[in-house]
């Protein structure tokens, strides 16, 4: 890997931004490998870091229909946290949260992680036990959790609306201060770059159009560049995972949704933590290092595959915003978009084996998709290499819901404590 000194650096971006080195190989497809992964994301891509870092698996494709860094993980909010009551997602996501901070010592990558905190706000009687229980659920499992009462929350968040005449009246809030941000892209690019130093092959430009197979196991793909046969392939996609599932005769549980986000025009330090609300409407915010705020709130009620965004959203969100916070009513929206979310039916993710032989899913990931990346490459890594699941990964297998197992935790997303 090239290294570049200070002026070299600034001759560089001076004179046309020429000559750089690719960050990862742009690689050729083989005719076949141990591994496919399908989906270039966060989660394809640190299946494919950790397969070859942690199991020593380094004959594997990668393969994205786009280029990476153009699906949802570079499409979303970028918010981390492990702030959840069940066990299950607890065990999980506290992992998950473990890995982000020592994510770019690892990667020799910043992936500008900021351990800023996460704050679920509480705006009614009943959402403040809700959070104080989660809270007290947190600490008995061993993960930092603090519940601020409203005056503490003013110190720290001056500009929500602590008024007596407020829309939402502030009870408190819970803050995991071990939360926060990462970059989004700088996640994408840390781990294509680590994982193709370490051999994976990364082939962009690639749809899959079929995944293969000869009876009860798989034997490879189909792709606009040919076929690209393997023992085991991981689908990893979003909003195409069901799909791709259907060409092997398999129905998932599982639907895909639009979920808009927005930036605003860069401002002075305003919101200082992730905040969260998810009472009689959802809304949560954080501030980019260029001063943009950052922020969404619920989906769009209906079944979509597009990754544009609809006007009753951003007047809903909007009006939560100013809501929460008056000052931010004259602040100019620049830009949104939306991610395509595939909704399981519990709000849990399905990562495991398939019932077919060779076949492995890393997908229905809701709103979690961004804070799983490391802990959900590390665990499916680990069922693709070992040929059964992580005791993390293990309650999150697709045939839980035939057996009624369902990780069903009021909390995961916009419809957390609305009592």
């Amino acid at each position: 890997m090239q290294r570049y000194s200070f002026l070299s650096l600034a001759r560089k971006a001076l004179g046309g931004h020429r000559g750089w080195e690719p960050a990862w190989r742009k690689a050729t497809p083989k005719k076949s490998y141990d591994v496919v992964i399908v989906g270039g994301g966060g989660h394809g891509l640190a299946t494919a870091y950790y397969l070859a870092r942690n199991h020593g698996i380094t004959n594997v494709a990668l393969v994205e229909r786009g280029w990476i860094g153009g699906g949802n993980v570079g499409r979303n909010t970028t918010v981390v946290r492990s702030n959840y009551l069940l066990p299950d997602n607890q065990h999980f996501y506290e992992w998950s949260l473990k890995l982000w901070h020592e994510l770019s010592e690892d990667l020799n990558y910043n992936v500008m992680f900021s351990a800023r905190g996460s704050m679920f706000l509480a705006t009614s009687l009943g959402g403040a036990m809700a959070l104080r229980r989660r809270g007290n659920g947190m600490r008995l499992a061993g993960i930092d959790a603090d519940w601020l009462e409203p005056d503490d929350l003013r110190r720290i968040a001056p500009n929500l609306d602590y008024s007596d005449h407020a829309l939402f009246p502030l009870y408190g809030a819970l803050i995991q201060r071990r939360g926060g941000t990462a970059r989004h892209d700088a996640v994408a690019w840390g781990f294509a770059r680590a994982a193709s130093d370490l051999g994976v092959d990364i082939i962009e430009d690639c749809e899959v159009l079929d995944v293969q197979r000869e009876g009860e196991r798989v034997t490879g793909v189909m792709t606009v560049k040919g076929p690209i046969s393997a023992d085991r392939v991981c689908l990893a996609t979003a909003g195409s995972a069901s799909i791709l599932a259907g060409k092997v005769g398999l129905k998932l549980p599982i639907e895909s949704h639009l979920l808009q986000a927005f930036v605003s025009e860069g401002l002075k330090p305003v919101v200082n933590q992730v905040l969260s609300w998810g009472g009689s409407g959802h809304f949560y915010i954080s501030q980019s290092d260029k001063g943009g705020l950052v922020f969404g709130g619920d989906l769009d009620g209906y079944n979509s595959y597009a990754q544009r965004g609809n006007l009753p959203v951003v007047e809903d969100i909007a009006t939560a915003a100013i809501a929460l916070m008056p000052n931010l009513s004259r602040t100019r929206i620049l830009r949104h978009w939306a991610g395509v979310m595939d909704m399981s039916m519990d709000g849990s993710p399905i990562i495991g084996l398939a019932p077919i032989d060779g076949l492995y899913l890393n997908m229905g990931w809701c709103y979690g998709g961004f804070k799983a990346i490391p802990g959900s490459g590390w665990v499916c890594a680990h069922t693709i290499a070992n040929g059964q699941p992580h005791e993390l990964n293990r309650p999150f297998a697709l045939d839980r819901f035939e057996r009624g197992r369902i990780i069903d935790e009021n909390g995961v997303g916009p419809v957390a404590n609305r009592h």
